[in-house]
């Protein structure tokens, strides 16, 4: 199958003060376009790390990472910027919604920067998906916590990216909110035939992906298939 990311002997380090810290150990790893990917491993790890630079948020010291064919170790900043655009979407654990916008403007935001015609039609359309249709002119101080997720999901999936990074996306919610999101974030993910790459600490949507990548100490332990590949 296609690698939509290829990441070769990755490693970071910070400094603070005096002292270096180095966050990543000669990381390599593949993800297979239309797979569905979990990185996993204690706080402190270095899973949030190691997914800002596979989306080229970041850059690393060491190593090289290919994402959908292009060596964005090569990119200036705004060409690494155009190619989030184009391929990539992200959910975050706070959301990272606007807050003077109302939800459909919070989707709607990646298709006019895209220049996408009838934007605000395909934005319902997406809030229609994740139940939100009625919210659509609330402002995020006006929603739940799950429903400010649901809103970033239906952003994340605007612009069709070919490979989505979710950030510990239930973090902030409880157990049932969370569930309900995981699974809306899976169904359009499939629906979509997205790649789907996932920071968490819960052990039990972990096992939801194909493949689990385990961190420790700024290392890989395991990278190994699960049950639901």
């Amino acid at each position: 199958m296609t690698k939509i990311l290829n990441v070769q002997n990755l490693g970071k380090t910070y400094t603070s003060g005096s002292k270096k810290l180095r966050v990543l150990d000669s990381i390599s790893f593949e993800v297979e376009k239309g797979s569905t990917f979990a990185i996993v491993g204690p706080s402190g790890s270095g899973k949030t790390t190691l997914l800002g630079l596979c989306a080229g948020l970041d850059q690393p010291d060491t190593g090289r990472v290919s994402l959908c064919g292009t060596d964005i170790n090569s990119l200036n900043e705004d060409e690494r910027a155009l190619l989030r655009n184009r391929e990539v979407g992200f959910i975050f654990q706070n959301f990272q919604l606007l807050p003077t916008l109302t939800a459909l403007e919070n989707v709607v935001v990646p298709l006019e920067l895209q220049g996408v015609k009838n934007a605000s039609k395909t934005g319902m359309e997406l809030l229609e998906k994740v139940g939100l249709a009625d919210r659509s002119h609330h402002y995020p101080s006006q929603l739940s916590g799950g429903e400010q997720q649901r809103v970033a999901l239906a952003r994340a999936f605007s612009n069709r990216p070919s490979i989505l990074f979710a950030d510990e996306p239930t973090g902030n919610l409880d157990e049932e909110t969370g569930e309900k999101v995981v699974q809306l974030l899976f169904e359009l993910n499939q629906e979509a035939g997205t790649t789907l790459i996932i920071v968490t600490h819960d052990v039990d949507l972990a096992q939801r992906t194909q493949r689990i990548l385990k961190l420790k100490g700024g290392k890989i332990m395991t990278n190994q298939l699960t049950k639901a590949s």
